[in-house]
C-alpha cells in the first residue's frame, strides 16, 4: 500500500518543527535506556533484591490505605525529612531537601547554577545522569578521567578546578559504574580546591564503610546526597540532600511543589519505623558480594574490580562481552553490558547483588559462556 499523502506531508512538517523548535543539543542526545526485564533473573539496575517482607506488609498497607489521595501531600514532606535525619545521621545545624529521587535533587542543583559558559565537573566514568541533565539544562560538563585503577586523578582533577572554576563538582562515593571508594584524602582536597558546589553523591553508602556526612559545616561548599532507592524503596523515588541551610534555602526555590507524593511519604514513613528490616537486609547483600567476588576471582578470564557498593564491575580477558550479555539474557539473567570500545570501561559488565540463588544463576551462566 502506498504511503497515505497527508500522512507523509504531516510527518514531514512535524520534523521541520522538532528540528526548529528542539535545541540541537536536545537532538543530539540518546534517551536514558532501562532494558524490559519481564521473566528475567533481574540484576542490571543495583536494587536492593530482598522483597518487603510479608509479615510488615500489612502495616505498610493500612498506611497507604490511610492516606487521603484527594488531598496534596504535605508539601514540606516533614514527617518524612525528621525519619530521614534521624536515620541518615544529619548534623543538627544542617538542614534537608527532599527529591524524586536523587535524579531530580541533580536536576535542582544543575538548575540552580545554571548560566552562559558554567560547568560541572565530575570523573568520568561515573554517574551517567550528571552529564545528561547538563545537556538539558544548557551546562557544560567537563569529564575529568579516573586513573587506570579507577582511583581519582587528583592533580587532572585539581588542574580541571584551577581552569574551569566549575560551578558544580560531582564526586560518587562510592562510584558507580566502578563500585570503588575514592580516597578520603584526594576527596578532601578537591572540595577544599573547589570555590563552587561539591555534592558527596553517597548513594551506596549503605554498603561502604565511609562518608562524608559527619564532615558537614566543615567546608561551606559541601553538599552530601543519599537514596533510599539501594536500601529497598526504588519503587517509592525518594533521595535527599543535606547541606548547610543557607544552600538549601535556595535550591528549594528550585524545587517544584509537592514533588514527594503523599503514598511516597507514607511509605517512607513506614519503611523508616522499621529500619531493622533494612540492616538485616544490607548484611546478606554483603555477605553475596563478598561470596561473588570470590566466585568471579576464581573463574578464568574475568577481572573483577574491588567494590563498595551492591554491585560488581567485571572485565572480560578474551570473552565477548556483547555475546557474553546476550549468553547471559538467553539463559534467564539480566546484567549491565558498558563495553564501550577504546573507552574506560572496554570489555566491562556490571552485576548486581542478588539473592544467594540468582547469584548462583549468574555465575553457572557466565562460566558456561566463558
Amino acid at each position: 500500500m502506498p504511503p497515505d499523502p497527508d500522512t507523509t506531508a504531516q510527518s514531514a512538517g512535524i520534523a521541520g518543527r522538532v528540528a526548529r523548535l528542539i535545541r540541537p543539543e536536545i537532538r543530539a542526545l540518546t534517551a536514558y535506556a532501562v532494558a524490559a526485564s519481564e521473566g528475567l533473573i533481574k540484576l542490571d539496575a543495583m536494587e536492593n533484591p530482598y522483597p518487603w517482607p510479608e509479615d510488615a506488609r500489612p502495616a505498610l498497607l493500612r498506611r497507604l490505605g490511610a492516606v487521603e489521595l484527594n488531598r496534596y501531600p504535605d508539601a514540606g514532606a516533614a514527617a518524612v525529612k525528621a525519619r530521614l535525619r534521624d536515620f541518615m545521621g544529619v548534623p543538627a545545624h544542617m538542614d534537608v531537601l527532599l527529591g524524586n529521587g536523587s535524579d531530580e535533587i541533580i536536576q535542582i542543583l544543575q538548575l540552580a547554577v545554571a548560566g552562559p559558559d558554567r560547568h560541572v565537573l565530575a570523573p568520568a566514568p561515573s554517574f551517567v545522569m550528571y552529564e545528561l541533565i547538563a545537556a538539558w539544562v544548557g551546562l557544560c560538563f567537563s569529564p575529568v578521567p579516573l586513573r587506570a585503577d579507577f582511583g581519582l586523578d587528583i592533580d587532572a582533577m585539581l588542574d580541571a578546578i584551577g581552569r574551569l572554576d566549575p560551578a558544580l563538582i560531582f564526586l560518587a562515593y562510592p562510584n558507580n559504574p566502578t563500585g570503588n571508594l575514592f580516597d578520603a584524602d584526594g576527596v578532601e582536597a578537591v572540595i577544599r580546591a573547589a570555590s563552587g558546589i561539591v555534592v558527596l553523591d553517597e548513594a551506596y553508602h549503605a554498603f561502604a564503610d565511609a562518608s562524608f556526612m559527619d564532615r558537614l559545616g566543615e567546608f561551606d561548599n559541601l553538599l552530601v546526597m543519599r537514596t533510599v532507592s539501594k536500601l529497598g524503596l526504588a519503587g517509592i523515588r525518594l533521595g535527599a540532600l543535606a547541606g548547610p541551610p543557607a544552600w538549601i534555602a535556595e535550591l528549594e526555590k528550585v524545587r517544584l511543589p509537592y514533588n514527594i507524593n503523599s503514598l511516597t511519604q507514607a511509605a517512607a514513613c513506614e519503611a523508616l519505623d522499621r529500619r531493622e528490616i533494612f540492616a538485616g537486609q544490607v548484611v546478606r547483600i554483603r555477605a553475596e558480594r563478598d561470596r561473588l567476588m570470590a566466585a568471579l576471582n576464581a573463574m578464568p578470564g574475568v577481572d573483577p574490580y574491588p567494590s563498595a557498593t551492591n554491585f560488581i564491575l567485571f572485565r572480560l580477558q578474551r570473552a565477548d562481552p556483547a555475546a557474553v550479555d546476550a549468553g547471559l539474557r538467553a539463559r534467564g539473567v539480566l546484567i549491565r553490558n558498558l563495553h564501550r570500545p577504546g573507552a574506560a570501561l572496554e570489555s566491562c559488565l556490571r552485576v548486581s547483588v542478588g539473592r544467594p540463588e540468582e547469584n548462583d544463576a549468574f555465575l553457572a551462566a557466565l562460566s558456561g559462556l566463558l
